[in-house]
């Protein structure tokens, strides 16, 4: 799945990026003989739906001719939101001292979930405090990660 993935994130990034946007991340979710498809797209300005549909139809032209998804599928655009989803390493540096959620591919400690404030970065591992300890996890043991908007 992480070949295909990266040869989806290959086809779109340059699409995304022509247009003025950042590629934040994709997910692409089979369920059944569908899937979804996923694309966020982040710019400085903000993303409007006009900006989202644009976007829409520059990414479906592309894979009219490339074909890179077998069957039928969703494409949704969309700003990544308050609780954006976190994927590479300059995500979570760029969002340190915020409160994450968390879900490894793997139990640690008997558990998959894990919330708490994203204390940082150390080499290729993410550093959450969580009930007054600080955890040390793998990127590539984190299967799924977002930000817990807090509202004041």
């Amino acid at each position: 799945m992480a070949i295909k993935h990266a040869a989806l994130y290959a086809l779109i990034e340059p699409v995304v990026a022509a247009m003025g946007f950042e590629l934040w991340g994709i997910d692409h979710l089979s369920q059944g003989k569908h899937s979804r498809l996923v694309v966020y797209i982040e710019r400085d300005s903000g993303v409007s739906v006009e900006d989202c549909a644009d976007v829409s139809r520059q990414v479906s032209a592309v894979f009219d001719v490339e074909d890179p998804i077998a069957g039928e599928y969703r494409l949704e655009v969309s700003s990544p939101g308050m609780a954006r989803p976190l994927y590479t390493l300059d995500h979570y540096i760029r969002f340190q001292g915020h409160q994450i959620a968390l879900k490894l591919r793997l139990p640690f400690d008997g558990r998959r979930k894990f919330q708490g404030l994203l204390a940082g970065v150390e080499g290729d591992d993410v550093l959450l405090q969580f009930e007054g300890e600080e955890y040390c996890f793998p990127i590539e043991s984190i299967d799924q990660a977002h930000i817990v908007p807090q509202f004041e």
